[in-house]
């Protein structure tokens, strides 16, 4: 990535808590309410280079930091890859504010009545959005027909259907009503970096790149969006992330009870993917990631057997000196005297948590404070099993990891 400076990039701090929307806005569009008058400005600032230029703004959602520009301008989504180093065939998630604004700004239809609302949305959907939007759900959509030219075709990489969701932090959202614009954003990180969850860890990839941040504090949940995909029979779970796959078919109806989950584990290179996260290298701090993964539900051995996986690595590698361990079940109690350290290596031991949400909060942000703050060489990562949060958390990483992964 050129480390030539575009922007004298600033971050402007915002309160969440100042932001009040009306039950009914997801519906109807309605404008929040905003109680401090810094936190107005800053949005109105961000919503105005969203809608009148062809700039990016990085801002907080629920799941990490965003990187938006304007979807229905492709030089503003150009500007998003130029940021990012992203390869342009990997599609971004349009997020918007309301039904209402979807009907307006991407399939060109005002006025509707209450029950033509949700006539863009599939009925397979209609479970889902009632009880997760606003939330971390993105779903697919038929593109608009073609006598309709609102989205740019560089969101979707020139598909028949694009990614939506309506964001749950109210700064997110705020901004996106408040420039009435559908808003292209993907993660606000440098591309395959762990994604952001502090202005500080957008700060640090795109300094210079972006005129910039809303700091809206920690981001809630720490993973991107689940995407689901009802417009096939069964339908799909194209990525996992903040709702889980139990609650997507719990809540679902009927017609979510058989959904798969996509297992693609290699995609061609030449192949066209529907959702961000299924084509590319992600997730990956500098240092090598070993990815620990328990092969049963017991403690039995696990401490032993990471000690040989241990040596080994450190035996491997003599550049290796600084080694960071994130545990989160049963090497909590790890300590720097019962492992096989040499004297001239530095070792570094952090919890990510004891229950899914607090390692899916924790994930990106430890991943990227011992590669970036430490400085560490080699990060060894214990795993979960795949289940309830478990399913997000080692699906990104697998992928930081380049499926250097070891069963312990």
């Amino acid at each position: 990535m050129s480390t030539q400076a575009l922007f004298t990039t600033q971050i402007l701090k915002v309160k969440p808590e100042s932001i009040k929307f009306s039950p009914n806005s997801v519906l109807d569009g309605s404008l929040p309410v905003i109680s401090d008058p810094d936190t107005e400005k800053a949005l109105k600032e961000a919503a105005r280079i969203i809608r009148d230029t062809d700039d990016t703004v990085a801002f907080p959602t629920e799941t990490v930091y965003g990187l938006g520009g304007s979807s229905l301008n492709d030089n503003s989504v150009l500007n998003i890859y130029k940021a990012k180093n992203r390869p342009s065939d990997n599609p971004l998630i349009s997020h918007i504010s309301s039904i209402d604004q979807l009907n307006r700004k991407v399939y060109g239809e005002g006025n509707l009545s209450q029950s033509e609302l949700l006539k863009h949305i599939p009925n397979s959907y209609h479970n889902l959005i009632h009880k997760l939007w606003p939330g971390p759900l993105t779903i697919l959509l038929p593109v608009p027909s073609e006598n309709i030219h609102t989205l740019s075709k560089l969101t979707t990489a020139d598909q028949p259907t694009f990614a939506v969701r309506i964001p749950a932090n109210p700064v997110a959202r705020a901004l996106i009503a408040l420039s009435d614009t559908p808003i292209a954003a993907p993660s606000a990180n440098a591309s395959t970096r762990p994604s952001p969850t502090l202005a500080s860890h957008v700060y640090h990839d795109l300094k210079g790149r972006i005129p910039l941040i809303l700091d809206g504090g920690a981001c809630r949940v720490g993973v991107e969006s689940t995407v689901v995909d009802g417009l096939c029979d069964p339908p799909l779970l194209l990525r996992p992330g903040g709702f889980t796959y139990e609650e997507i078919t719990e809540i679902g109806g009927d017609f979510w009870k058989n959904c798969k989950v996509e297992s693609a584990k290699n995609v061609k290179t030449n192949e066209k993917v529907r959702t961000p996260g299924m084509k590319y290298k992600h997730y990956a701090p500098s240092a090598k990631v070993v990815l620990l993964i328990p092969d049963s539900p017991t403690s039995d051995g696990k401490l032993d057997t990471f000690k040989q996986i241990f040596t080994s690595e450190i035996a491997s590698n003599s550049d290796i000196k600084n080694v960071a361990i994130l545990t989160t079940k049963y090497l909590d109690n790890i300590t720097k005297t019962n492992l096989p350290i040499p004297g001239t290596h530095n070792l570094i031991i952090k919890t990510l948590g004891h229950n899914g949400e607090e390692i899916q909060a924790n994930l990106f942000a430890a991943l990227r404070q011992v590669d970036e703050e430490d400085k560490v060489d080699l990060i060894f990562v214990e795993g979960i099993s795949e289940e309830d949060e478990g399913l997000a958390i080692m699906n990104r990483l697998k992928k930081a990891a380049a499926n250097n992964c070891v069963s312990f």
